[in-house]
């Protein structure tokens, strides 16, 4: 949409669709969620890319992070006309203001680190920004939510990975992490970070959602939590476009709206919630919130501006 100057996605999967099923997002891909003319159709002209580094690939974690990123720049070259690398605040405005999509890189899962703070130095000269440190399980960084009441905080490593992210200007993302781990990244990071695909417990309990205390983190520190169009993280049983809107109106009535922004998973979920299909959903989405009573600057926030906060902030 025109009248918002950054429409921003904190999260899709789109990589793993497009090395496994061999996806060609420069085309109109109906069988996925994202794709670059739906994108410019919904007007999304900020998105992070995951390099998702599955369970099955935990012995080859590593390489398969770099064939991740391989595909990212070989679809970022095939479309440059289109979508364009961006590594920190200023590449985005520029890309921005040039008419195309600024494209972040992501890797979900500090596997791909193989217990070396080394590789995370070299995955950052290869252009990675943000790094969610676990998946639902435990690694060498710490332990994920499928630990369970079992599941631990940040181990050394991932205290040590933490302050090195800080240093090189890289977001700390704690979406999977155990809550332990949570508040072991509120205690070590010096710089804000962010869930970016996560959503409220207090409405959903599906334990990869935050809870209130955990929120009030992220708002009061100006970290962001980017809310997900998983229907399972939306509701546990009707997940529609007014069950996520009732995620926006609780952050915003408890911790203000500042803290809002949007993590769709986009490509990474088996069914999709009713409103929120793909990327071509965003417009409507933010007219439901105008519609509802939200004013044209906080829906600007909530839609990209809380994202471009963050990042200004983080990203050297």
């Amino acid at each position: 949409m025109e009248r918002f100057k950054h429409m921003v996605d904190g999260h899709c999967d789109t990589l793993t669709a497009i090395l496994e099923q061999n996806r060609d997002i420069g085309r109109y891909a109906p069988e996925g969620q994202l794709d670059l003319p739906r994108m410019a159709w919904g007007g999304i002209n900020v998105q992070f890319f995951a390099a998702f580094i599955s369970p099955r690939f935990r012995d080859l974690a590593l390489k398969k992070c770099l064939n991740y990123i391989d595909v990212f720049y070989a679809v970022m070259e095939k479309n440059s006309g289109v979508i364009a690398p961006a590594r920190n605040a200023d590449d985005i405005l520029r890309i921005n203001t040039a008419g195309k999509i600024a494209a972040l890189l992501a890797v979900e899962g500090g596997e791909a680190l193989a217990g070396d703070l080394g590789v995370l130095r070299i995955l950052y000269r290869l252009g990675v920004r943000a790094l969610t440190l676990t998946w639902n399980g435990r690694n060498e960084l710490g332990d994920g939510v499928g630990e369970g009441n079992r599941a631990g905080g940040l181990s050394l490593l991932g205290c040590s990975v933490v302050e090195e992210m800080n240093r090189l200007g890289m977001l700390v993302d704690v979406s999977h992490l155990g809550e332990k781990g949570f508040w072991d990244v509120a205690e070590v990071s010096r710089q804000p970070f962010a869930a970016t695909h996560a959503n409220c417990r207090a409405l959903c309990r599906h334990p990869r959602n935050l809870t209130d205390g955990q929120i009030e983190h992220l708002a009061r520190t100006g970290g962001v939590l980017g809310l997900s169009f998983v229907p399972g993280f939306v509701h546990s049983s009707e997940a529609g476009i007014e069950q996520f809107i009732r995620h926006v109106d609780h952050i915003a009535s408890r911790f203000g709206v500042g803290c809002i922004g949007l993590g769709s998973d986009f490509d990474g979920m088996d069914e999709y919630t009713p409103g929120l299909r793909d990327v071509t959903c965003f417009p409507y989405l933010a007219e439901e919130l105008l519609a509802r009573g939200y004013s044209d600057n906080t829906v600007s926030d909530i839609m990209g501006g809380n994202w471009m906060r963050l990042l200004k902030k983080v990203l050297r």
